[in-house]
């Protein structure tokens, strides 16, 4: 699958951005170009997400192919990834799986283990609103009863564009988002990753605990955990200074 893609700077190195679930390749554009980073940047949007291709299947297995298709055609041998949530897993999967196109690994507020889910209600209202309607905000108004969280629904409707005829659609892929949801929580696991690994997590967030952090050191033995002061689980959103400082220490420093 060719993925979209905006990518700036050329040759490498090369450092791949992969967003979370529901969102899209630009939610780390600022982060991206405030580290001005050496060789090319690639904000990608992933498979089913933002203005990639949809598909009928939604597992890491097919992510990660999504990727390597990019990669070959990018004509590179591998890549810095930095992922976070679901990004985070597929980043994690191609580094099990795949060690030697991932130059380094950056994992943002998620571990390796299954989740429970969380994102059924938020699945559920996207489906059942009404696109019918000329202004964005008639769609807003329709997402309040089950998603209560203004920043919640601002950040999902980036994903409301119009067609043509001026139309309102998703641009997500949310019938196979819904029926693949528990490919998207499922656990990651595989080989254990020997290159340079940095796991971030939001002070505030509970997706990465101190039980997890066994099995991260299984199966990326170099791995570093840090912890983002004042940020939950947006931690590129909630302390992006604090996550700078970490990324520019990493990449120039262990992943350089």
């Amino acid at each position: 699958m060719k993925l979209y893609f905006e990518k700036w700077g050329e040759s490498t190195p090369a450092y791949f951005f992969l967003h979370g679930f529901l969102g899209s390749g630009d939610n780390w554009r600022s982060i991206a170009k405030s580290l001005n980073l050496p060789g090319a940047t690639y904000l990608i949007d992933m498979r089913n997400h933002g203005r990639s291709p949809h598909a009928p299947s939604h597992r890491y297995p097919d992510m990660a192919q999504d990727l390597i298709e990019l990669m070959n055609e990018e004509a590179l041998e591998n890549a810095h990834m930095l992922g976070h949530s679901m990004g985070g897993k597929a980043a994690m999967y191609m580094a099990l799986h795949f060690p030697k196109r991932v130059r380094s690994l950056v994992v943002v507020d998620i571990a390796p283990r299954a989740y429970s889910g969380g994102h059924e209600t938020i699945l559920e209202a996207l489906s059942q609103a009404n696109l019918q309607v000329s202004r964005r905000e008639e769609v807003e108004k329709q997402l309040v009863d089950k998603i209560p969280e203004e920043g919640v629904r601002l950040f999902l409707l980036k994903n409301l564009a119009r067609d043509a005829d001026g139309r309102f659609y998703w641009r997500l892929n949310l019938p196979v988002l819904s029926a693949e949801y528990r490919h998207v929580v499922a656990e990651i696991s595989g080989q254990p990753y020997l290159g340079p690994a940095l796991f971030l997590r939001g002070e505030r967030s509970r997706y990465i605990s101190r039980e997890d952090e066994r099995e991260i050191y299984r199966l990326f033995p170099h791995a570093r955990i840090e912890t983002v002061p004042m940020a939950g689980h947006w931690v590129h959103v909630d302390n992006p200074k604090a996550l700078l400082s970490l990324l520019e220490r990493f990449w120039k420093g262990e992943a350089g």
